[in-house]
């Protein structure tokens, strides 16, 4: 990758929740264009990895940077947490539609509010992004009339109206019937493709395989290993990590 500056850096953080220690000492980068994957157990703090990322949750000690701008720890950052804000789109398990809007509304709110944009700039970009994500002949309906797959695409083009430089997914797939799980990850694959750097908290081993530059594995808050995805996969070093691909991979 010609940018060798990281997008994302976490040095040493920590996070409690009271006295559950969440994450201990997490140090990472994320390169440009890079699509990492981060897998682990259920509250093993895959979700509030990321959720420190763009400053949904605070941090108690340790420095988060994220596109040169810099979280604080206890919520210390001031113009900085906008900023990564902006910069910034996630897509959540849960889709986080406005019920009221239109399809159509929802992708341009944001853009209009935030970035300031005419209505026609940001609807010649939201039915761009619809198209994108392959459906746009959905741009009217509300999101009650739409099947969940529909919906957490929806939400997809949302997050990419605001043209961030990094995407966060939050098991994106969990609440998605088995049958509309597909139709979101193709999305997700195309948007790789494209060279989107993209940090992705999932189950779906074998997407991981097909999209991941790197895969980390979080066991207790700790950062267990990280490697390319056929080398963790198929070659895990740690025990730790040995023991949770057994239990996953077995099905």
């Amino acid at each position: 990758m010609a940018d060798t500056q990281p997008i994302v850096r976490l040095d040493r953080v920590n996070k409690h929740f009271g006295q559950l220690h969440v994450l201990k000492d997490i140090v990472l980068e994320i390169q440009p264009g890079e699509v990492v994957v981060v897998i682990g157990a259920s509250g093993s703090g895959k979700s509030t990895l990321i959720r420190c990322i763009n400053g949904l949750e605070e941090f108690q000690a340790g420095h988060i940077e994220v596109d040169g701008n810099e979280l604080l720890p206890n919520g210390k950052s001031g113009r900085a947490l906008q900023r990564i804000r902006t910069e910034v789109g996630m897509v959540f398990q849960q889709f986080n539609l406005f019920p009221h809007l239109s399809v159509l509304d929802n992708v341009t709110l944001a853009p209009m509010k935030v970035r300031g944009w005419s209505r026609a700039d940001a609807t010649e970009t939201a039915y761009r992004l619809l198209e994108r994500v392959s459906i746009a002949d959905q741009a009217d309906k509300y999101p009650s009339q739409l099947s969940g797959g529909q919906q957490q695409r929806v939400a997809l083009a949302r997050a990419l109206a605001m043209e961030p430089r990094l995407m966060l997914f939050d098991e994106p797939t969990s609440a998605l019937d088995p049958e509309m799980i597909g139709e979101v990850l193709d999305a997700m694959r195309e948007l790789a493709r494209e060279g989107m750097t993209m940090v992705i908290v999932t189950h779906e081993m074998g997407f991981a395989r097909e999209v991941a530059d790197r895969v980390v594995f979080i066991d207790r808050g700790e950062i267990v290993e990280q490697a390319a995805p056929d080398t963790l996969f198929d070659s895990p070093r740690h025990e730790r990590t040995q023991s949770f691909l057994s239990r996953v991979l077995k099905h």
